[in-house]
């Protein structure tokens, strides 16, 4: 009961920090808010690579909660883990950091292995420097090719909407590390 209190305070503190993350004074949200109205909608195409490290001496993701069955599970039902991968602009650990995926991911299927997912994708450079991305969905990390929405944003990805496609790279059976591709559609203001 401890540790599924502190996944719900962990969960807390994410949402509050994706909605202070770029919280601006009044003056200048209500200057937003006018250029809004005559704004035009625009579409961004973005791809990276998370890279979801679980073993080693300074892991990415770690497991915060776990079900009395989820050993007993084919599916790890009932596993919940955090994590603050890096994303990079190719596959290799060696390619250059866009920025930080940050969240929790709970193992969701008694017969089919699926990720409930809640990611916030934080750009470190470029021209999404200092913005986010939220995703939250289902993963059936099995399937090929995944879809996730994208549920919001903050800075230059205010009011997002759209969709991630989301594909494993990489994967070791033996100590769970994974490097994935996302391909991102957001539309946005």
């Amino acid at each position: 009961m401890a540790k599924l209190a502190l996944v719900l305070l962990l969960f807390s503190g994410m949402i509050m920090q994706l909605v202070s993350s770029t919280i601006e004074e009044p003056k200048e949200v209500d200057e937003w808010l006018q250029k809004l109205q005559h704004g035009k909608e625009r579409v961004s195409r973005v791809q990276f690579f998370l890279h979801d490290i679980l073993s080693g001496k300074n892991p990415s993701a770690v497991e915060v909660a776990k079900a009395s069955i989820t050993n007993k599970s084919s599916t790890f039902f009932g596993l919940v883990n955090i994590f603050d991968d890096p994303l990079t602009e190719g596959p290799e650990p060696t390619s250059k950091l866009v920025g930080r995926a940050q969240g929790l991911y709970g193992f969701d299927g008694q017969q089919e292995l699926s990720l409930l997912l809640a990611i916030n994708v934080v750009f470190t450079t470029g021209k999404f420097n200092g913005s986010s991305l939220t995703f939250l969905g289902r993963n059936a990390v099995l399937q090929p090719l995944r879809e996730m929405p994208i549920v919001g944003g903050t800075g230059a990805f205010r009011l997002a909407r759209g969709f991630v496609q989301i594909k494993t790279h990489f994967f070791n059976i033996t100590n769970g590390d994974a490097i994935v591709k996302y391909d991102v559609v957001a539309l946005h203001y």
